[in-house]
């Protein structure tokens, strides 16, 4: 009874890691996609002040 308290934690927290990575990796490819389409950031502007210095 004692193992099972102790293996089943450690089961269930393997899989939760092994499903992070499985959406990483299902991420990763559509993020790709879509910024080979789009430009990663728009032209830099310097920031406005506003008042004299």
């Amino acid at each position: 009874m004692a193992l099972i308290a102790v293996f089943i934690p450690l089961l269930m927290l393997g899989v939760v890691l092994a499903l992070g990575r499985y959406e990483e990796l299902l991420l990763q490819t559509k993020k790709t996609d879509r910024n080979e389409k789009t430009p990663l950031s728009g032209p830099r502007t310097p920031p406005r002040t506003y008042g004299s210095p």
